[in-house]
């Protein structure tokens, strides 16, 4: 990880606070946002005076990995729930735990999501590669393969579930929190300034990440498909299952991304982290809780064009801290 970079960042971050006791910071000291026992404020729209119009995220920080400067930022410090930005995570500690790639592991009705009650084309009693469901949990965000990945880790979910959140400790990553490996869960919280973090911590060490995340398209081959229609009698069909990525960037040919991760709950709103090559800039871009996956990719669309224009080096506007319930 860029170290210096981080510290950088951690003094640019700190003026877009409005309090400025802040504490000096070096790099083993957690940034602190607010006083202890400040009162909460709600979730601050972006000030008129900047120069992107019509965002739609509540939480947006565009990082500068070269400098480690903030260019653009809205509420970073907003702890909110994350949804499959979870499954970055997740991704790292199956691959730290170095299990082989080409192991079947069998979808379970312990993978099934009594959390959402969404479904998968994976089906109870299938079996996948972990590499296969790998991919899976990355392109397309599939909540079984993520929840087959935390079950079959060395030790169980539930010491899945505790190196997710020592591992978000040593990152620095203080104001995040995980209780489950899919991101469901509204209890997976974390902020913009954390997830970057995290991208700018994947992006560096994992490059089995940035290749399988910024890839559009993902197909498993000829799979077993059974089809069953009301009244009719199940029919099997012997066809390739393809996947596509839920970033809709990764797909587009003037973007040039280098890792991605989208994310959906109702709690969260629509969710995305990716870092990119942008006007001769590697940057990182957070953005949480907007309110649709096209006004996510929208908002994505304006800062890119932003960057393109010759934005300042960097940007700190009026801020307050915020912090969500």
């Amino acid at each position: 990880m860029k170290q210096t970079h981080f510290k950088t960042l951690l003094a640019g971050v700190v003026l877009l606070c409005a309090h400025a006791t802040a504490a000096a910071i070096d790099g083993n000291t957690p940034l602190q946002w607010s006083e202890p026992g400040a009162a909460e404020a709600a979730p601050q729209s972006l000030p008129d005076d900047l120069p992107i119009a019509g965002l739609s995220a509540q939480s947006i920080l565009v990082l500068d990995r070269d400098t480690g400067q903030p260019l653009l930022a809205k509420n970073p410090d907003l702890q909110t729930p994350i949804a499959s930005i979870t499954k970055l995570m997740t991704a790292m500690l199956v691959i730290d735990a170095a299990q082989p790639l080409d192991e079947k592991i069998t979808i379970t009705a312990d993978d099934r999501d009594t959390i959402k009650g969404t479904g998968s084309r994976l089906s109870i009693g299938s079996s996948y590669t972990r590499g296969q469901l790998l991919h899976l949990a990355l392109i397309a965000s599939d909540n079984r393969a993520a929840h087959a990945l935390g079950r079959t880790y060395p030790g169980g979910l539930q010491r899945f579930v505790s190196t997710m959140n020592r591992t978000a400790r040593a990152l620095g990553m203080k104001d995040t929190v995980y209780v489950e490996p899919t991101g469901l869960s509204s209890g997976n919280r974390s902020t913009a300034f954390d997830l970057a973090r995290l991208a700018d911590h994947a992006y560096q060490n994992y490059p089995e990440i940035r290749h399988i995340s910024a890839t559009g398209h993902y197909t498993l081959g000829t799979q077993r498909v059974v089809v069953k229609k009301k009244k009719e009698k199940a029919q099997v069909h012997y066809r390739p299952v393809a996947f596509n990525n839920t970033n809709r960037l990764t797909r587009m040919d003037d973007w040039n991304i280098g890792l991605s991760k989208t994310g959906f709950i109702n709690e969260a709103g629509h969710c995305l982290v990716m870092q990119a090559e942008v006007a001769d800039r590697d940057v990182i871009i957070v953005l949480l809780d907007a309110t649709g996956s096209a006004r996510r990719a929208g908002d994505a669309a304006r800062i890119k064009a932003w960057l393109e224009s010759g934005a300042p080096q960097s940007i700190v506007p009026a801020y307050k801290p915020a912090s969500r319930t």
